[in-house]
């Protein structure tokens, strides 16, 4: 990581006398923060999700009282907005018991209300996503939990949590929410949900089942597959989604109380359902991802099956030309997220054998780079389940990037504003 790090700052001197006709840097200013103690906060979210409302003028958050352990069904979370035009005032508007430390309780702007935004909770003992009008507290109650919106609010995914908090404690829901399958290996009624927000419509456009034959074997008598990370297109075309394996499930939870081991292969599939498509080969699996536009994306993955990772660029149907960014100096699994104009790509990853994240900036015509800092993470915040990740995202005009960080010595949501020249 030093060496990568002093490459960065190689790279960003150089900027100064070279690059001449293309896309200048932006200025990215120094971080401020937008809550306060002494409880926690973090975004609402997952990283590169929109927390902006349509105006700019609220910033969707949590707020929580404790760390270093997974949220349990007894924890509740206060869903809150913060006022960035009234001194960042902080604005309750809800509570949920369905969230994590690391995608929050998926809360989404739908732009077609004035007011109206979605978000994760547990009614009446089953996960629910809940749609709340802020401004006048009507609330509509849909029985599936979103792990997706596309960016119009009328579309969302929906996947299996109770599944998930066995698999992926960091990313599931506490509770007995969600039939969690556990008798089934391939389960055929359950997978990749399509939601209609606005009619309640919904139906299963992809099985966990479907995928088996696309998927690593499972060798095991108590094996599990399961679906996770999700996101849709720009223009609501196409998914791309994580698939997972695990073998000898109750032998690694009766070992460690979770799982440690499983396969990953990143697939898309189009929202009707059809061409269901790998975007690697064997070995390369898949962590973090964002859409750039409609036909491509950055996926983090281990180039050629190997145990480095890399950042990737690649074109739906376009697989086989995968291109590796900043080789030997970007390989490192980051929260990768495009610019909204599609220039640069911004990237955070996990923090060094001295306890700091390095955050850089990408461009993408010519890969150089630019260093956005390096963030402390103190001792407390490094427990696996409680962990916080910078989760960074752009503002949709790209006048300011968020982030979660714990720097100052506790959780909380920060701004940074970016000039563009």
């Amino acid at each position: 990581m030093k060496k990568a790090c002093f490459l960065i700052a190689a790279l960003s001197l150089l900027l100064s006398c070279c690059g001449e006709g293309l896309p200048p840097f932006p200025e990215v200013g120094e971080p401020y923060a937008i809550t306060r103690g002494p409880q926690d906060h973090l975004l609402a979210s997952y990283f590169g999700i929109n927390a902006w409302s349509p105006d700019g003028r609220y910033m969707a958050v949590l707020e929580t009282d404790f760390t270093g352990r997974l949220p349990e069904v007894t924890d509740t979370a206060v869903v809150a907005l913060v006022d960035l035009s009234d001194s960042c005032r902080f604005i309750p508007i809800s509570k949920t018991v369905s969230w994590n430390f690391q995608e929050a309780a998926m809360f989404h702007w739908l732009p077609w209300e004035d007011g109206l935004c979605v978000f994760n909770d547990m009614r009446e003992g089953k996960f629910v996503s809940v749609l709340l009008n802020w401004k006048s507290g009507e609330e509509r109650i849909l029985p599936r939990p979103v792990s997706a919106v596309d960016p119009s609010g009328e579309w969302a995914l929906s996947i299996n949590y109770a599944r998930l908090r066995l698999c992926r404690p960091d990313y599931g829901y506490a509770g007995d929410g969600q039939d969690a399958l556990l008798g089934e290996v391939w389960p055929e009624d359950d997978g990749l949900w399509l939601l209609n927000l606005k009619s309640g419509e919904e139906r299963l456009i992809l099985s966990v089942a479907q995928t088996r034959d696309m998927m690593p074997e499972i060798t095991s008598e108590d094996g599990l597959a399961y679906f996770c990370h999700t996101i849709i297109s720009p223009d609501a075309s196409k998914v791309f989604f994580l698939a997972r394996t695990v073998q000898n499930f109750r032998a690694q939870m009766a070992a460690k109380g979770f799982v440690y081991q499983w396969d990953t292969v990143s697939f898309t599939i189009h929202t009707d359902g059809t061409d269901l498509r790998r975007c690697f080969p064997d070995g390369w699996k898949g962590s973090h991802f964002n859409w750039k536009d409609s036909e491509t994306l950055a996926v983090t993955a281990r180039w050629g099956g190997g145990q480095s990772w890399a950042h990737t660029v690649f074109k739906v149907g376009e697989e086989d030309k995968v291109r590796h960014l900043a080789p030997g100096i970007m390989d490192w699994d980051g929260h990768c997220v495009f610019s909204p104009n599609g220039q640069f790509l911004s990237s955070e990853g996990y923090w060094n054998k001295d306890g700091y994240r390095s955050w850089v900036l990408l461009r993408l015509e010519d890969e150089a780079l630019v260093s956005l800092g390096s963030f402390l993470v103190p001792e407390k915040y490094k427990e696996q389940y409680s962990r916080c990740d910078l989760h960074a995202r752009w503002r949709p005009d790209g006048k300011q990037m968020a982030f979660n960080s714990v720097h100052e010595g506790s959780r909380q949501v920060y701004l940074r504003d970016v000039k563009w020249k």
